[in-house]
Parts: structure tokens; sequence; C-alpha cells
């Protein structure tokens, strides 16, 4: 959700004033919620929005309005079918998907089995690239989609995998499909509830597994809404009500998601009317955000984890002591009490309280505050002289990082410097091309109420958002074998022995875990959002 994949702003008054002036300026439309049910919400860039690709919050968002998850998650965390009628399995590893008839795409196409091992196949298929992909690896015949360049020049460079289609989708009928895994896994039906496997209509392929041009700019789902136009890149991405959508019907006629470039441009907006929900208060508002907002500040749980990942890779990052003494100088409740105004929890921990078996101080020693000796540790282990920490300026996270390098500029006795990329997407694309950014800050959101959604793509080899190149057998053995496992409560012994190889190796700084801090216009009511980040679109109403 990488998140995933979340975030928190800030920014100067000229790119407050740049970014208000710029969201004004688009042809005349209300820059508020009108009599039509059209609301606005504030949005980054997304990096894709095409299911299997969008590993990230924002483009996440998008695609909740535009596409039918199979299942989602009751109070208790529990799977329940939405797009999907039944999914069984009598070993967990061989899953029969029904589905619901009367669902139909945007364009009109009734949503069948095909649609669904049409999309699977094309975002398993190595080649394609896509983001996603490694949540499709436990299906059988994902290893034959896969192929890597042995000199290592890239993708481009590599041989032709010997397969494009997985051989554990099967056709049974146009409403029913079999899905074979390549080991039992108790929560696949879970699992299933993330977008990556969401269903794509006949007229987004070009040809067979190649998706047409332009398609990812004027999507076509199965959701509850349905693109207006098209994806108004850094501008704003327009969805409206479908009304021949046969499941639960939102409330509003449709989105604007007004892109922003700061968090604080999205908040003065909010405070003059022109935007409706401001999902992350920036963190030099939080103080004032109870008298600006009255009971329209809102808090909520979020599964959302923060933390600082190590290029595991270049050498001065490639001791686990360089690393852990990094962690041990860095005051945590120091930055959650003065930068975030207590409204995050700091975190000892690699997977958030939000699941089952989340355990907290996991991290040990290498999480405890001791200045004087990380400095001690620091030295003995030979760490850089410089460390630099890349963000993205989109997200407003400025104010810890420099809070962040100061600490450890004063106790390790080094030179910190924070850098910033203009965009979250830009700093995804340096970090999968491997370019030096020094440290980095990410987030994840859970993509479904699991410890292995935390464990698996975070830090397993070749995991979706394990940018930093960590991997350990391992630590990717117990995670398989949790997967395996014949229930949840097995599968969490093996989770948990797998997090304790993270604490020893500190692959990445667990920093903070994070609660929903945002806010709405009086023009709204009903304004909720869920433990994934997002605001749900079929509640949301318009009262003004």
């Amino acid at each position: 959700m990488p998140v995933p994949r979340r975030v928190t702003w800030s920014a100067a008054a000229l790119a407050v004033v740049l970014a208000v002036t710029a969201c004004s300026d688009d042809g005349g439309e209300p820059n508020t919620a009108d009599g039509n049910g059209i609301v606005r919400i504030g949005l980054v860039e997304p990096q894709h929005l095409i299911p299997s690709n969008a590993t990230e919050s924002a483009g996440a968002q998008v695609i909740a309005a535009l596409f039918t998850p199979l299942v989602d998650f009751d109070a208790e965390k529990k799977p329940f079918e939405v797009a999907a009628e039944s999914i069984e399995s009598s070993d967990n590893k061989l899953w029969t998907v029904k589905l619901k008839s009367g669902y139909t795409f945007h364009n009109g196409e009734p949503v069948t089995a095909d649609n669904y091992i049409n999309a699977w196949n094309h975002a398993a298929y190595g080649p394609n690239g896509n983001g996603g992909a490694y949540f499709f690896a436990e299906i059988e015949g994902y290893e034959d989609l896969q192929s890597t360049d042995p000199d290592g020049d890239g993708p481009q460079k590599a041989p032709e995998p010997k397969a494009k289609k997985l051989t554990g989708l099967k056709k049974v009928d146009d409403l029913t499909f079999t899905v074979t895994l390549s080991g039992p896994f108790a929560e696949f039906e879970s699992v299933l509830g993330y977008h990556v496997f969401s269903p794509l209509p006949a007229a987004a392929w070009a040809s067979d597994g190649v998706v047409k041009d332009g398609f990812e700019d004027a999507l076509i789902g199965n959701g509850p809404f349905k693109m207006k136009g098209s994806w108004q890149h850094d501008s704003k991405i327009e969805v409206e009500r479908y009304d021949a959508y046969s499941g639960t019907k939102p409330k509003i006629g449709g989105v604007v998601f007004q892109i922003y470039q700061a968090l604080t441009a999205d908040y003065a907006d909010l405070i003059a009317g022109n935007n409706d929900v401001t999902k992350t208060i920036a963190t030099e508002h939080l103080a004032s955000a109870t008298a600006d907002l009255g009971d329209r500040f809102k808090k909520s749980p979020l599964s959302s984890f923060q933390f600082l990942a190590f290029p595991t890779f270049q050498q001065e990052f490639a001791k686990p002591e360089v690393r852990k003494a990094i962690s041990m100088a860095i005051d945590r409740d120091e930055i959650v009490k003065t930068i975030f105004k207590d409204s995050q929890t700091s975190a000892r921990a690699f997977v958030s309280p939000a699941v089952a078996g989340a355990r907290p101080d996991t991290c040990g020693e290498a999480c405890v505050f001791d200045p004087v000796k990380a400095k001690a540790a620091y030295q003995a282990a030979g760490g850089p002289n410089r460390l630099q920490i890349s963000y993205n300026s989109d997200g407003g996270h400025k104010d810890w990082i420099d809070a962040t390098c100061n600490q450890l500029s004063n106790n390790l006795g080094v030179e910190c410097v924070g850098t910033a990329e203009t965009r979250f997407a830009d700093l995804l694309t340096k970090v999968e091309e491997k370019t030096p950014v020094g440290m980095f800050r990410l987030a994840w959101s859970m993509d479904y109420p699991s410890m292995q959604n935390y464990l698996g793509p975070l830090y397993g080899t070749g995991g979706s958002s394990n940018y930093y190149g960590y991997s350990n057998p391992e630590f990717d053995r117990l995670v398989a074998e949790g997967v395996a496992a014949p229930n949840q409560d097995e599968a969490i012994k093996k989770y948990q022995q797998a997090e304790e190889i993270l604490a020893r190796d500190m692959p990445v700084i667990p920093l903070r875990f994070g609660q929903n801090n945002f806010g709405h216009s009086t023009r709204v009511s009903n304004v909720e959002m869920d433990l994934f980040g997002q605001v749900d679109l079929l509640k949301i109403e318009v009262t003004g």
C-alpha cells in the first residue's frame, strides 16, 4: 500500500500560493461539493492506475472508486464476498471462485471469469513489469512467467519467459474459475481483497496480454464510479457515479480527485472551502486543526508503518551494525511529540498492531534510544561520515526528516542532509533503478490483514516493495512456511520467527505507526477513513 504507501506533508508558503491558484483554475467548475453531489478529495499524483501496477496509496484511492474487489473486510478484519458469490477450498490449495451475476464494466461489458484470468496473467507476466506481480507468486506456474537478465543490464535484455499464462488459472464457466496454488495458503481468500486482483475488460487489450496505449489514462473498471474524461496528470482525476452498478451504490454523484504538490495547499483549500476532504492533515497544522475545523477534524485507526530504508546493496550500509547504530541514534518519542503532536505512535516493531500476531518491541535494543552506545557502535562499525535521507516533498515529510537528520548529526557526529524529490512517484522510480539516494523514507499500509502482507512484500527476496535489496534465505523460508501453514495460528508462529530475523538484520528502521488524521468541509458528512488509509466513497454524503 509500496505506500506502500502513506503520508504527512510540508511546504513553503510560496508553494501553497502557487498550488491553490493552480487548482482554482479548472475551467470554471465549482471548487466545492455542488448540488449534483460532486465531492473534491485531495490527492498526490499517483504513480500508476492499472490495478496490478498501482502499489501506492494515491493510486489505490482512485482504484477503490473505479473497481470492485472480490472480497472486502468486516470490523473483525474477516473477508466477506463483494464481487464474488463464493470463494471456497477444501485443501487451501485449489480454490474455486464463483462471481456474482449482474456486474458490468463501465462500457457495458459483462464481468466474466475471462476478465479475471486475462488480467491476472498480464499482471504476473514478468516482462510487463507490474509492481503487484509479486502477489501472484503463490499461483501455480508463476515462476515460468518470470525471466531475469543474466548480466543484470535490465529486463529489456532478459530472455523470454517459458510461458505467458498461469497454469493455475482455469475457467469453469462464464462466472466461475479455479485457482491452483503452488502450495496451501490458508489466508488466500483475504489476499484476494487486494486491488491488484481486479479484472480488466476486453476493451483494455490491444492484443492478447498487451494493454492498449492510453487505457491507463481512461480506465474502464467494474466499480461504483466510472472515469469522467481522462487522467489529467498533476492536476486532477474525475469520476462519476456508474448508474448501472449492481453493488451498493454511492450517495454522491462523483468525485474530483484534486492533485496537490503539497499537503499544506490541500489544507489551505479545505479551510477556504475549495476542497471537501483532506486525507492527511499536514504536521504543521495538527496543533491548530481542532480550532480550524472543530468536530470536522477526525481521527481513526490506520494500519500504516513508517520507516527509513537502507540501500543494503551499497557498501556503506552493508553492515547490520551500522544500520542498528543509526536506529539507536533516533529519538522516536521526541519526534512523535514535537513534530506529530502525539498523532502517531513510536514503532519498535516491523508489523503494525492492526493485524493478528503483531507484537510490540520486537526490534529490541536497536530501537531503544541510546546516543552514547549508538555513536560507539557506529564508529566501531566504520559508518559513513555523511548521511543522506531522501523523501518526497509532495508527502510533507520535511519537518520530521530535518528533525531526524539533526538527531543523527548530533548523536553520531556526522553530516546529515535531507534530499527532496518533487513527487513520490519520482522517488520510487529512483529507488527502483537503484539510483544512489542514501537512506529513504517509505511507509506501508496493509493490502489485506495479515502479518504476511508486511513481511513478504517488504522483505522477501524479490518482494514487490523490497526496494532496498534485502535478502535472507532463512527469512524467506519461514515466511513460506507461514503461508503453507494449515491455519492462521500456525502461520503466525512462523511469521513471528521471521520478524525476529529482521530485528537481527535491520534492513529498515521502524519509526512510527500511524493513524488517520483527516478533515472535511461543512458540505459533506459521514466521512470515514479505513485501516487502509482510504476514504469510504460509499458512505460519504453531500449535505450542503
